[in-house]
């Protein structure tokens, strides 16, 4: 049976394996096949403890579904980022920041339950309406959120991934969605 709860900070690990396989298996063909592989469990974990999602008292929170005992996905949400930057929030706005699974519980309702408990926990703050940005060429997710009743707004990003070497990083576009989470 599934459940959802509350990040835990032992948690790191596992919803840094998660995260980075659906990196890996979600932005296949849109990101660098090197960026992909480089992935650093062990350094994401360490990011997530570093942001601290898990503390009650942060502005993000994150949930994970756990089945068995097993993480097998997570979403963060919180205040809208204005600019995408976690030091400049708006209130008056939530945002999903990420929802991610292993690749292998893709359409089994995972995605939806977690989607569900951020609206949920977005609504609680007394939130009208909520914001994510998703890759433009993330077909995938875009059906998704565009079936759960997120629509583009127009707005749009240019996500810079970094490059070893030197070189210049890649450029993928972002498109902002939105939906009311009264309606």
């Amino acid at each position: 049976m599934r459940t959802i709860r509350r990040e835990e900070p032992d948690d790191a690990e596992a919803i840094a394996r998660v995260h980075i396989r659906g990196w890996q298996a979600g932005y296949a063909g849109i990101m660098p096949a090197e960026v992909l592989d480089r992935l650093n469990p062990a350094a994401w974990a360490q990011r997530r403890r570093d942001l601290g999602t898990a503390d009650p008292e942060h502005p993000f929170t994150t949930l994970v579904a756990e089945v068995d005992g097993t993480i097998e996905g997570f979403t963060t949400f919180g205040p809208y980022r204005n600019n995408q930057d976690r030091g400049d929030l708006d209130p008056a706005y939530g945002e999903i920041l990420a929802i991610y699974l292993e690749p292998a519980r893709w359409g089994g309702g995972t995605a939806q339950a977690l989607l569900a408990a951020a609206r949920a926990g977005l609504a609680e703050r007394g939130l009208a309406e909520y914001r994510l940005w998703v890759l433009a060429d993330n077909a995938r997710a875009r059906r998704f959120y565009e079936r759960a009743g997120l629509s583009p707004d127009g707005e749009e990003s240019t996500y810079a991934v970094p490059l070893h070497g030197g070189r210049d990083p890649v450029r993928l576009v972002e498109l902002r969605y939105t939906a009311r989470l009264d309606g």
